[in-house]
């Protein structure tokens, strides 16, 4: 029986009608940007396994930092404990952090590092007597797939069959140079009522990788500033480079209250989340009243292996080569969206940093159901790369250390397809 004849007894795999489905791929060791199935077969990992992966598989410098982790602490209790893996990696992301974060809180993963920034910013105003409870975000937002995570997410088929339990949320547009003014007046109108406003930066990832400018981020970002409205920058998919600079919040001025990670927090190697916070959101905490508490944990919060799994990504992540390599991809990127903009079969093509979306003309709308979507992952898949396409959207999204070569190839599959479908 094979691998996947195996997986199919017992598993239930996410975002998968498993009616319908073909068998899952049966993956058995990864190296660099490729994958190799158990039939030797290898894929170029064009979406970094979930935009997570950033430096490669199997990267042996992350690997000997936490086989050493292992051998000398592998869990310990984060209520009443501390240890060295979680003071080095908070002093160190929040050494390159925007100047005002100052606290790092640890969690699981994306889903709960959003939790808890929303649960930051209630209690936050109900400590000081001042409860607010509307939440500001944006139309098609992806947070997460926890409860308070989808709350704030646009109302979507990956929210549909609980929508009536989900708290209320003000969604408003994407800014642009046309609707600025009358968002900051929708933003002035609600200020207090609003507990925050959460927002994926510059891209929203899993609506279609829809991207927006940095120019009027910052200037919605400046007028809640100056109305008084918390800020949460999920920088769950966005950070680590992803949009061409260290996190996505270093394309504007005005610096968010609370920001979330995870993904490529550990380099892809574990699960892992993270929130931080300023000072004055912590101080707001502080009090010789318990009730003031922030009451959330998890088991293992701060897990020393992914503290020093994610302490080995940040080596790597800061070092000069990475840095190269993140321009060389933009720059790659950039030639092949020139490239094929014009194609009679691109709807649109789309750039920010190392994340390149080309939208398939199907005719009509723009689809997470696209039937063309399984056609296109199939196709990809038999010429051994992994696109995951949003629909009729196919982005790629890859390791840092991917080569021009498999860059190249990824490129000519792609308008050979675009020719052949």
């Amino acid at each position: 029986m094979t691998l996947a004849e195996r997986d199919l007894k017992v598993i239930w795999h996410p975002y998968t009608q498993m009616q319908t489905a073909q068998p899952p791929v049966s993956i058995v060791r990864g190296e660099g940007a490729l994958l190799f199935d158990e039939d030797g077969k290898s894929y170029i990992d064009a979406v970094s396994s979930w935009w997570t992966n950033i430096h490669g598989h199997a990267h042996p410098h992350i690997a000997q930092k936490v086989a050493e982790q292992l051998k000398e602490l592998e869990h310990v209790i984060f209520a009443g404990f501390t240890h060295k893996p979680a003071v080095e990696l908070a002093e160190r992301l929040l050494a390159i952090l925007p100047s005002n974060q100052a606290k790092a809180f640890y969690s699981d993963n994306g889903s709960t590092a959003v939790e808890v920034a929303i649960k930051m910013c209630l209690q936050y105003w109900h400590n000081q007597g001042q409860p607010r409870t509307k939440i500001l975000a944006f139309k098609n937002a992806y947070h997460g797939d926890t409860f308070g995570a989808m709350a704030v997410s646009g109302r979507s088929a990956f929210t549909a069959a609980f929508d009536s339990l989900l708290f209320e949320v003000e969604f408003i547009d994407l800014p642009t140079e046309e609707n600025i003014q009358n968002l900051k007046s929708q933003i002035s109108n609600l200020k207090s009522q609003l507990a925050c406003f959460i927002f994926e930066p510059l891209v929203q990832g899993s609506a279609g990788m829809i991207m927006y400018e940095a120019e009027y981020l910052e200037q919605l970002m400046a007028h809640c500033r100056a109305e008084g409205v918390l800020m949460i920058d999920d920088e769950v998919f966005t950070g680590f480079g992803r949009t061409g600079r260290r996190f996505a919040c270093n394309h504007v001025q005005t610096e968010p209250d609370i920001m979330c990670f995870s993904k490529g927090l550990t380099g892809g190697t574990m699960a892992f989340g993270l929130t931080t916070c300023t000072q004055k959101i912590y101080d707001a905490f502080l009090s010789n009243d318990k009730m003031k508490t922030l009451f959330h944990g998890h088991s293992y919060t701060a897990n020393p292996v992914a503290c020093a799994a994610s302490l080995a990504s940040m080596n790597l992540f800061l070092d000069e080569q990475t840095e190269i390599n993140i321009a060389r991809i933009v720059q790659a990127h950039s030639t092949f969206a020139q490239r094929v903009a014009a194609h009679p079969k691109v709807k649109t093509v789309r750039q920010t940093g190392t994340i390149v979306a080309l939208e398939w003309e199907t005719g009509e709308n723009t689809s997470y159901f696209s039937n063309l979507r399984d056609k296109l992952y199939h196709h990809f898949l038999n010429r051994g790369i992994v696109l995951r396409p949003l629909g009729n959207v196919i982005y790629i999204l890859p390791p840092y250390c991917i080569t021009d070569d498999q860059l190249a190839y990824i490129y000519a599959e792609i308008e050979k397809a675009l020719g052949e479908i």
